[in-house]
């Protein structure tokens, strides 16, 4: 599709026919596209223009072309910056103001931030927050501080804030981000809910590629390689496994992020040089991964809704998560996966090493999980309650309208 680059001689767009409104989506990153996989084109497909507007970047495209939406280049930082991000939302505004948008739905913490302000000064009529997780929750001081504002003056600015989990509604409620008239869940969570074909039980043919041998037991890790993750934790708990468990591998699919919580160089170097840690680096497509891996640990400290988790299930492994916000929604404790304290190295290696010495728990668990993401997050299921949420708002907004010039009739 299209390309709409963000500068001055962007010809003016009017808003979509009432037949095709016209939605715009809106992250900061353009790695952050891979979320919006499905969710783009199920708007498209119920009749949607569909324009995404994030920072410049190769997913951004590929994402683009792939779900059949028109993108707007517009550079944001991810981290606080003042004078950038006064220009960001500047052009925000000024795209907004050309495109005319029925609908916009920004998500992830800064796009969040400057485009349901920029939607709110150019009166879009329906406004959504998607919440994919709280930043704040793993700062402090005046950062954090500064944060929960921004948090609470993005949900000012728009109609509805979309929750991607049930905790994570309860968590914006508690901070007073927004009250609960606003915060909404659909289902039981998930902003896109998973492909269960891609993502499936299989036979495994990672092992043979990574040099790891059929018969050792591998945990696996699918993120961002971050603090905020909990991959410090999760290489602590992992050689604490490795005196017990010493054929243990651990498999972590991600990248280095540089993103304020990104490992040091002495955690990366001792990741690189570890015997028996490999890492893939980032991956597009990681559904043959999850089929080399006995169990995944996802150790994080803060979520909205880890995809990662439904990824898993539906490929038939059992997770262990953590308690915090969002990653606890994602698994049944005892069902699907096992649940741990934050931070807490020595009872991930542990409930590694108990899934590990039980098979047919493990087993249990696969079979457990894939049948809770058949029944509440098979992608389509998802995503149609998504957009009949988006049609309903939209035609609230067409009755308002009509209600409004029937009583300037009467008056007239």
């Amino acid at each position: 599709m299209g390309s709409i680059e963000a500068c001055p001689h962007l010809p003016v767009v009017l808003s979509g026919r009432l037949d095709q409104p016209l939605a715009v989506v809106g992250i900061t990153h353009s790695q952050t596209c891979l979320v919006l996989r499905g969710r783009l084109r199920a708007l498209r497909e119920a009749g949607f223009r569909v324009i995404l507007i994030s920072s410049p970047g190769v997913l951004l495209e590929e994402i683009a072309v792939e779900e059949g939406a028109e993108t707007y280049i517009i550079p944001m930082r991810r981290g606080i910056a003042p004078a950038a991000d006064v220009v960001s939302l500047i052009r925000v505004w000024i795209a907004l103001r050309r495109l005319r948008p029925d609908l916009t739905e920004f998500s992830t913490p800064k796009a969040g931030l400057l485009g349901n302000l920029a939607a709110f000064l150019c009166a879009v009529p329906t406004r959504i927050y998607m919440l994919r997780g709280l930043r704040l929750e793993t700062a402090g001081g005046f950062k954090r501080g500064l944060l929960k504002f921004a948090e609470y003056l993005a949900a000012r600015c728009c109609h509805l804030v979309l929750c991607n989990s049930e905790s994570l509604r309860q968590q914006a409620l508690a901070l007073g981000i927004a009250p609960a008239g606003k915060l909404r869940l659909l289902g039981h969570g998930s902003s896109n809910g998973v492909d269960v074909d891609r993502f499936s039980p299989g036979p495994d043919k990672m092992r043979i590629r990574l040099g790891i041998p059929a018969a050792a037991p591998v945990i696996g890790f699918v993120g961002r390689l971050t603090r905020d993750k909990g991959v410090p934790v999760l290489v602590e708990a992992f050689e604490r496994l490795l005196k017990l468990a010493p054929d243990a591998w651990l498999l972590l699919v991600g990248w280095f992020d540089p993103s304020d919580d990104a490992l040091s160089g002495d955690q990366r170097a001792f990741i690189a040089s570890h015997p028996r840690i490999l890492h893939s680096g980032f991956v597009a497509d990681t559904a043959a991964w999850y089929r080399a891996m006995d169990l995944m640990v996802l150790p994080t400290f803060r979520e909205g809704f880890p995809n990662v988790v439904l990824e898993a299930a539906a490929s038939g492994i059992p997770v262990i998560g953590t308690v915090a916000t969002g990653a606890r929604d994602a698994v049944l404790p005892g069902v699907t996966g096992m649940l741990v304290p934050v931070g807490d190295a020595q009872a991930i290696a542990d409930a590694a090493l108990h899934l590990l010495n039980h098979p047919q728990l493990r087993e249990a668990m696969g079979q457990a999980a894939r049948r809770r993401v058949m029944e509440h997050f098979v992608h389509h299921q998802v995503l149609d309650r998504t957009v009949a949420l988006y049609r309903d708002l939209l035609n609230d907004v067409a009755a308002r309208r009509v209600n409004a010039l029937t009583k300037d009739a009467a008056a007239d």
